[in-house]
């Protein structure tokens, strides 16, 4: 048996089929489809179109993170098919499916699914899974499925009083617990008053606590009166007033320590926030940032 020892690929050698152009693809095609069973195994034109298949759809591979050849087996599966053969451009018949089966690789992959159910419009509409520890920020604090409303609250509420000494008092004890947790967390006394009454009158000013935040965010006269660092006044209104993301609307971060008071949460419960406590004690005037001692692996 002689063996072809020949490195010139087949559509470049004189006389032989170019199946570099859409009519010698299909002239090449239609050969190999009437030799029968066995063409496509034994014939080295065909390896050779294979192989410059997945030499035409490398980029098209890369770009939806395959490998070359998972682009070549997709285009051979055209190949065979009669829409192929009877185009009149087998090449765009090839390039199209080639495409639309490597957006399907890609998207089963991403769903953890296969190929066949990413092709349908019911499955891949569906984002990516992925972990809730994934997140900076837990799922339940933003998503809107995790967004509990009593439809009934109002059964709940004490029946409306016709003194204005109650809302009064109510804000009154929300200021002085507001001080109170400051000063609990390391605090001074005056500092926490002197900036709890100033964000106060602000809020009271304005009538929301957004803009509210953004004024006295801006307001460096007051800052210096008060005598705080740029840190620790930004953690304080962070703090009292909420953070303005829409998305932490419902959660106690988005209501902020005021808030938090006013509507009947008392200071045990924030005293037990977490986030909440580590975050204004580590904003106390005078105090920095502790820094992560890195203990070695032979350390005792």
């Amino acid at each position: 048996m002689t063996n072809n020892t020949s490195t010139t690929p087949a559509a470049e050698r004189p006389g032989a089929e170019d199946y570099r152009s859409s009519e010698g693809l299909r002239a090449l095609l239609n050969r190999l489809h009437s030799a029968g069973r066995g063409a496509w195994e034994h014939d080295p034109v065909a390896a050779e179109l294979v192989a410059f298949a997945a030499e035409k759809y490398a980029a098209l591979a890369h770009k939806h993170r395959l490998d070359p050849w998972e682009a070549a087996s997709a285009a051979f599966d055209v190949m065979r098919t009669k829409a192929a053969r009877t185009a009149d451009d087998p090449w765009a018949v090839v390039t199209h499916a080639v495409r639309i089966t490597c957006v399907a690789e890609e998207r089963g992959q991403g769903l953890l699914c296969s190929t066949h159910q990413a092709r349908r419009p019911r499955y891949s509409v569906f984002h990516d899974p992925e972990r809730l520890s994934d997140r900076e920020n837990p799922l339940d604090d933003y998503h809107p499925a995790f967004h509990v409303t009593d439809a009934h609250r109002e059964d709940d509420d004490p029946p409306e009083t016709d003194h204005d000494d109650a809302g009064a008092t109510t804000a009154t004890a929300a200021v002085e617990d507001a001080i109170t947790l400051l000063t609990l967390l390391g605090w001074q006394v005056g500092t926490a008053r002197a900036a709890v009454e100033h964000v106060c009158v602000a809020l009271t000013r304005v009538g929301n606590r957004h803009t509210a935040y953004e004024t006295l965010r801006r307001d460096k006269h007051a800052r210096a009166l008060l005598d705080l660092p740029s840190r620790s006044w930004a953690v304080l209104l962070r703090s009292l007033l909420g953070s303005p993301l829409p998305e932490l609307a419902a959660t106690g971060a988005g209501r902020g320590v005021l808030l938090r008071l006013l509507i009947g949460e008392t200071l045990p419960v924030l005293l037990r926030d977490d986030d909440l406590v580590l975050t204004l004690s580590l904003a106390v005037p005078g105090t920095s940032k502790p820094s992560v001692t890195k203990k070695s692996r032979g350390a005792g």
